[in-house]
């Protein structure tokens, strides 16, 4: 294979990967599976640092190897996701005169306000933003309960219902993307490394503190069911309904009637596709490339902390500012390599690469776990979250509601801007009831399974007294980070489940900072345009910068609490383009038949000219001769 449309810098980066992965890979595996025959020549830091140039360089790897795949050499922005190469000195030369100076003038300044303002009142910035964020999830708590409800009502009615049937694009359109590749992107998108991390850890938190809606005693038999149920309910199909109800409607707008691959073309209903230009979208715009940065940016900030610190729970080995830095700068080398390659090549192949780590891992934890338990328990807990759904859904007060369900409503809210955006992009040829399937069930029934495999067996030792994963928790600070490493020690395999669990770390951070790169990129652009590979690199470039800016200052949490409260007017956002979306759908597409109108009409059909009963038509002749 030769290399095709991959540059020059491409070409340099591509050959000096190469050696990196195979030596390291050499020394991992042998490290690994014959620890005898590398001794003490590789320990403590070396191992993590061999490991991760393996990992990294790996991945950049398989983002920049040429692509067979060919695509159109007009980019047409109503379609797809492109990147267009120019020489370095055009792309530094056009970089601002080819940006929106709203959607990059507007999140750029928030960002350097912030940090600016923290640097020299940290505290009063500190205090503001959590008084801000208590009003809303104290006082607003009823929007995200409300918009969550008629979100999922709406993607269960899309499912059911006629508009489903819509194709996005024309009757001859072909979807882009095979279907497990089209799963497998969004998915790798939309979840990051919160999965990981949160998998082992959710439930144990919630069985050590029982929701208040069950009643039950801490670490109880009780509590178990509880703290599973509500793992899945906020990791499930709750969750993923703000991606789809944000992606639909763009997605029809965009494929039916050429509206812009913006988050504005929300704002169709009201404004016009002609429209869009205007302030109110092109802020839509610029919020939904703040809260996305903010979000994915102060990501990439704790899960590079929390990576090290579960490095330095299970082999001690120590870290401090410059291992952190150097380890942040390290992700967004591979991050930022794989957005600018595109959607055919990084993004595809690194979200492929991750699932295929995410099946492998879970298949080889169904092998080893504790089944009987892992049965009883997920039976109870899926039983108990169908029957509890709806009470669960209305639960507004209470400080626990606060801080665990409205502040992940309010997550997933901030997020479903570049997911829902995502979605959207990859969503032509496909059928509105096929996105829905994917992007709110299959994506929500590959969450819920991770879940219950991982807390179910976190939970069996925390129970049976065997592991005390929460002790190990508390002795590091509190940080989820740690309590995979606990439970997988106690498994058969450990080593190699703690290999894989670092690997998908790496691995799901990667696909969703690149993706969001990719769309930051393309919100900030002209709209008439392309984003640049410069324009790539800047904005992968400014969400590291962002992390190095959290970690340096501190400001983790205080940045993470901006990103949620971006997420309170995009639940509004959704509302209103919810609202426009069934409005339109009643004008414009009343036509479009029910699942299985044929089907009743040929069971109808069938039914009218069914022979009629001999027996019975004799003795009507009968009766009617008597009658004559």
């Amino acid at each position: 294979m030769g290399l095709y449309s991959v540059s020059v810098f491409e070409r340099i980066l591509l050959r000096a990967v190469i050696p990196v992965c195979v030596v390291s890979g050499i020394i991992v595996a042998t490290g690994f599976f014959f620890p005898a025959l590398v001794g003490d020549v590789i320990s403590g830091e070396w191992w993590l640092v061999v490991s991760l140039l393996f990992f990294g360089s790996g991945l950049i790897y398989f983002a920049l190897l040429p692509t067979d795949r060919t695509v159109a050499d007009e980019y047409d922005p109503a379609v797809t996701l492109r990147v267009r190469s120019l020489r370095l000195l055009d792309t530094v030369t056009e970089f601002l005169a080819q940006q929106d100076r709203i959607a990059f003038g507007i999140p750029v300044g928030i960002f350097f306000a912030f940090f600016c303002s923290y640097l020299i009142a940290p505290d009063g910035t500190v205090a503001t933003i959590a008084t801000m964020e208590g009003l809303i999830t104290t006082y607003f708590g009823w929007v995200f309960v409300g918009t969550t409800i008629l979100t999922v009502a709406f993607c269960l009615y899309l499912l059911i219902g006629p508009w489903g049937s819509i194709k996005l694009g024309g009757p001859e359109t072909e979807p882009t993307y095979t279907y497990p590749v089209y799963f497998t992107m969004f998915f790798t998108a939309g979840i990051a490394a919160g999965i990981v991390f949160w998998g082992p850890a959710e439930a144990l938190f919630h069985y050590d503190s029982p929701p208040p809606f069950f009643a039950a005693e801490p670490r109880s038999e009780a509590a178990i069911t509880a703290a599973l149920a509500y793992a899945i309910f906020h990791w499930g199909f709750t969750a993923w309904s703000a991606y789809v109800i944000i992606g639909v409607p763009i997605a029809y707008f965009v494929y039916r009637h050429g509206a812009p691959l913006r988050v504005s073309s929300l704002l169709v209903p009201f404004l016009g596709v002609e429209n869009l230009d205007s302030l109110w979208s092109r802020s839509v715009d610029a919020l939904a490339i703040f809260a996305t940065i903010g979000g994915v940016g102060t990501s990439v900030a704790l899960v590079s902390e929390q990576f090290l610190t579960g490095i330095n729970y299970q082999w001690d080995v120590g870290y401090n500012s410059v291992s952190l830095l150097l380890f942040v700068i390290g992700l967004i080398i591979v991050f930022v390599a794989s957005a600018q390659s595109g959607v055919d090549r990084g993004i595809r192949r690194i979200a492929a690469v991750n699932v295929v780590l995410f099946v492998a891992f879970g298949v080889l934890l169904l092998t080893v776990a504790p089944r009987d338990f892992l049965v009883a328990s997920s039976s109870a807990a899926i039983g108990s979250y169908i029957v509890n759904f709806v009470p669960m859904s209305l639960q507004i007060s209470g400080q626990w509601v606060a801080e665990w369900t409205l502040w992940n409503w309010a997550w997933w809210f901030s997020w479903a801007p570049f997911a829902g955006l995502f979605l959207a992009a990859l969503s032509r040829g496909r059928r509105i009831r096929t996105v829905v399937i994917t992007g709110f069930v299959a994506t929500s029934l590959a969450t819920v399974v991770w879940f219950l495999l991982l807390s179910s067996t976190a939970l069996y030792f925390q129970h049976g007294a065997e592991v005390d994963v929460l002790a190990a928790i508390d002795a590091h600070g509190g940080s989820e980070a740690v309590a995979g490493f606990p439970v997988f020690e106690a498994l058969p395999l450990g080593e190699l489940f703690m290999f894989l669990f670092l690997a998908l770390i790496l691995a799901f951070m990667t696909t969703s900072a690149d993706t969001s790169t990719l769309v930051v990129s393309v919100l900030a652009t002209e709209r008439d345009l392309a984003p640049t590979t410069g324009a790539i690199v800047f904005w992968g470039v400014f969400q590291g910068i962002v992390a190095i800016a959290v970690l340096a200052t501190g400001s983790a949490e205080t940045l993470q609490a901006m990103a949620v409260l971006a997420g309170g007017p995009f639940a509004i956002v959704a509302l209103v383009a919810t609202a426009g979306l069934v409005r339109w759908f009643h004008r414009h597409e009343r036509d479009q038949p029910w699942p299985f109108a044929s089907l009743w009409s040929a069971i109808d059909a069938a039914t009218l000219e069914k022979p009629i009963d001999t027996d019975a038509q004799r003795n009507s002749d009968s009766e009617d001769e008597d009658d004559k």
